[in-house]
């Protein structure tokens, strides 16, 4: 089994208020490092249950689902703390009146 399974709602609900209290963090003190590292972390779990994944031998497949939608939920983490390092970087130039490279996320609230 998975040392931290995100499979079972109750984790995957714990690591959803995680997620929200980070964001919430980031938003109150404007730094994109906080939510950077949250990305980090998901970035380590995936490593971690690709790893297992590749090194178990499941004769039965229980393990071996479990670790897939443990995976599956590591994706939709990455990609939410993706959004959110997005959108906290943009906060944190603004608030700094820093020179932004591009703004990667005008395209998802600009009207056409």
């Amino acid at each position: 089994m998975p040392l931290i399974n995100l499979s079972s709602p109750f984790t995957i609900l714990v690591a959803l208020v995680l997620y929200v209290l980070v964001i919430l963090l980031a938003r109150e003190i404007k730094r994109s490092n906080v939510t950077c590292i949250m990305l980090l972390v998901f970035l380590t779990l995936i490593i971690g249950h690709c790893i297992e994944y590749v090194v178990i031998t499941d004769p039965t497949g229980q393990i071996t689902s479990t670790l897939t939608k443990c995976i599956t939920m590591d994706f939709i983490f990455i990609f939410l703390s993706f959004l959110a390092y997005l959108w906290m970087d943009d906060v944190e130039a603004k608030e700094r009146k820093l020179k932004t490279i591009d703004n990667s996320l005008d395209w998802f609230w600009k009207k056409t």
